[in-house]
């Protein structure tokens, strides 16, 4: 008798709720029925996260790597030196451009002077211009007037073309400072080269150079990136791409941890692929979700040519997991929780999913599945569902 009674006690108890769950408060084990909406067909499509900015960095005169600012993960802000060349030929290079460019500066100066002198103190005689007093005087004097008397020199014409002539110079001159000026700027760009910039804040996703390699020009050197700021790239088929709108939002799931996000729809590419007939879709990705460039994630499109259905819809906190298989505590027809496998369809929003098979409208389920207590598997229930 007394052995019947302590296999009853052990049968009842095997059934039962656990006392851990009889204890938890009424607001723990809230009761919520189950909802339908109307929900339309959609298809999961692999992408790739990737930095919404990126770029690559090649060698743009030869040299010799003389430095690099660090590793790859290595955060650096904008305007940072991320890789430097070897310059010192292009410096004395520059040191000379720099001579040259200052003799031609003075050089302009002189014309510009001797061409004030030629205006207010020259004389159509060259001789009035150079020489001593006695031949000046005598150019004056003698040669000048009987030339001018038997036709042999006109002094206006002289005096024309010497201040032609130094007005020349002065031309040649600012032509040889502006040559001179463009070798400066030329050399000045040449050593710009020499240097890798960081165009905004990032870090070194990928380094193909080591301090002392000797590069040439367009070898690749790095890759930098803004990992902060994320996107997913999906190819999506052609026959899709009339339910996809610029600034729309498609659930996406990621590959770390199956977080499921809120993207938006940031650029649709003009023109589909001809070999593969896809589109290429970016969708930005909210801040400080978990994972990184290059990972996997799930995108669900809408498929706008596919009959809407009412489907039931349920919170993702209901969900309990049981390995890979879905389940929901459903409050059965006695009272007493039963776990109930279902089958999951698409995320409605954030906090809601849909339902394909296990549940109907109308049922009764555990809201909170973190303070769901271990209930009894129904086949019979289940079935029927």
């Amino acid at each position: 008798m007394r052995l019947s009674m302590t296999m009853g006690a052990l049968l009842a108890g095997s059934l039962a709720l656990p006392p851990a769950a009889m204890a938890q408060p009424m607001a723990a084990q809230q009761y919520i029925t189950v909802r339908s909406e109307p929900i339309g067909a959609s298809t999961k499509l692999g992408g790739t996260v990737e930095p919404l900015k990126e770029v690559s960095f090649a060698a743009q005169a030869p040299g010799r790597i003389s430095f690099i600012a660090g590793v790859e993960g290595d955060y650096h802000p904008k305007d940072t030196v991320l890789v430097s060349l070897n310059d010192d030929s292009l410096k004395a290079k520059w040191r000379a451009a720099y001579a040259e460019f200052v003799n031609a500066e003075a050089g302009v100066g002189d014309a510009k002077v001797q061409y004030t002198r030629e205006i207010y103190s020259g004389s159509a005689m060259e001789s009035e211009n150079t020489g001593m007093a006695i031949p000046k005087m005598f150019d004056r004097y003698m040669t000048r007037p009987f030339s001018d008397m038997i036709g042999a020199d006109n002094p206006k014409v002289a005096r024309w073309a010497n201040v032609r002539s130094q007005g020349a110079r002065i031309q040649q001159a600012q032509a040889r400072l502006e040559q001179a000026r463009a070798a400066l700027q030329e050399l000045r760009a040449s050593l710009r080269d020499t240097k890798s910039i960081a165009p905004f804040d990032g870090v070194i996703v990928r380094k193909h150079i080591e301090v002392g390699d000797t590069v040439q020009p367009g070898m690749p050197l790095l890759e930098f990136a803004d990992t902060r700021n994320l996107q997913i790239k999906v190819d999506v088929p052609a026959r899709l791409m009339p339910g996809v709108k610029q600034g729309m939002s498609i659930p996406a799931k990621l590959d770390v941890g199956d977080a499921q996000i809120e993207t938006r729809v940031a650029q649709i590419f003009p023109m589909a692929d001809p070999q593969r007939h896809t589109v290429t879709v970016k969708l930005a990705v909210p801040p400080n979700v978990p994972g990184g460039p290059g990972m996997y994630a799930e995108v669900s499109i809408p498929d706008v040519t596919s009959p809407v259905e009412q489907l039931p819809v349920i919170p993702k906190t209901a969900v309990l997991w049981r390995g890979s298989l879905p389940a929901v505590t459903v409050l059965g027809s006695s009272g007493q929780p039963e776990l109930r496998m279902i089958r999951l369809g698409g995320f409605v929003n954030n906090n809601a999913v849909s339902v394909l098979s296990g549940l109907s409208p109308g049922d009764r389920i555990l809201a909170n599945a973190v303070a769901a207590p271990t209930g009894v598997w129904n086949p019979a229930a289940q079935a029927a569902q």
